[in-house]
């Protein structure tokens, strides 16, 4: 059986995270060859010394850098420069506690102010939208931004990933930044980039859309099984165990590489015991009828992108055909009352 690069993500403020990762649990990380992506919710004395524990186990952890959540919390178009000065803050909370990492993660996501409003139906944001998706100039300055930070990080010897919704595949395959404008992502050039694929919250199709990403991604995000900020968004429910082995199994066939939201999710459910005996090469069914389903989303969705992108030409070129063909009529007008 191929190597599986298994990694959790867990997202907890730091006395929930002391107490999550017992003994027991680091050894069951350790038996599963698992890393850690650890959200940086703090940088506190403590999260410090869970850091330490999980260096002393060689336990690989990644610093998932996060912001604080009145600053957009995620990484998007318009927080580039307090991820630049969050990098610089850690790298001194990184130094003075000698912690190592296996690397470190950009999470690329709207606001998260902008996402709870409208999960809770207030569209008062739309002139907020309509602003960037018309000024270029801030998709300019964000990339222009990251790119920097990420050269940094790669300078200090760390392999830079980041966390992006797969949708920004169909927004290149459209040769589009419409969509980075409008919701405030960025698509950034980074050393491993890994697809969140949430069959949670797309149940319908979720398998589906699983198996018409999965054979482009580098890295697969499955999930969510609890935790983090989810809470936020409103109801929720988290995968189930049947679920979650579905989307594992479903993954691996495309991909190595997988990683899980989240482990204190897991946790709560109980799934360790099943994840540490866990049975990949499995006998699997390709959801054929929503692969087809999902293929036919991502085509409008890259057709409307490229329109989005096009306006003005084909704006343009509606204007030129109809203008000529309103001359070709004057001229044939003229000619045939000149033969009169």
């Amino acid at each position: 059986m191929a190597r599986i690069r298994l990694t959790f993500f867990c997202e907890l403020d730091s006395q929930p995270l002391d107490d999550l990762l017992t003994s027991a649990l680091i050894a069951d990380l350790a038996h599963m060859n698992a890393s850690l992506s650890m959200g940086l919710r703090d940088l506190s004395e403590q999260r410090a010394r869970v850091v330490q524990r999980l260096n002393r186990a060689n336990i690989p952890v990644v610093a998932w850098l996060l912001l604080p959540k009145e600053q957009g919390y995620w990484f998007n178009l318009e927080n580039a420069q307090q991820a630049l000065a969050f990098y610089a803050s850690f790298k001194a909370w990184s130094a003075q506690h000698g912690l190592r990492w296996d690397g470190i993660s950009l999470d690329i996501e709207p606001d998260i102010h902008e996402v709870t409003r409208l999960a809770h139906g207030d569209f008062r944001l739309l002139p907020r939208f309509a602003r960037r998706l018309f000024d270029r100039r801030i998709l300019q300055r964000a990339r222009s931004l990251y790119i920097d930070l990420i050269a940094e990080i790669q300078a200090d010897g760390y392999r830079v990933d980041s966390y992006q919704f797969p949708v920004i595949q169909d927004e290149r395959l459209a040769r589009s930044t419409v969509l980075q404008r409008l919701v405030g992502i960025v698509d950034l050039p980074v050393d491993r980039e890994v697809w969140m694929v949430y069959t949670s919250f797309v149940r319908r199709n979720g398998a589906g859309l699983l198996a018409s990403y999965g054979p482009q991604a580098q890295s697969v995000g499955l999930g969510s099984t609890g935790g983090g900020v989810d809470g936020d968004f409103g109801k929720f429910t988290p995968l189930t165990w049947e679920e979650l082995a579905r989307d594992m199994r479903l993954a691996w066939y495309f991909c190595e590489d997988i990683h899980i939201f989240s482990l204190e999710g897991c946790v709560q459910q109980g799934f360790l015991p099943q994840l540490k005996a866990f049975e990949w090469d499995y006998p699997l069914l390709i959801p054929e009828r929503g692969l087809a389903q999902a293929n036919r989303f991502r085509s409008a969705l890259r057709a409307l992108l490229w329109v989005g992108t096009n306006l003005g030409a084909i704006l343009f070129g509606a204007f030129a055909g109809l203008l000529a063909w309103k001359t070709a009529q004057a001229i044939l007008r003229r000619r045939h009352g000149g033969q009169n």
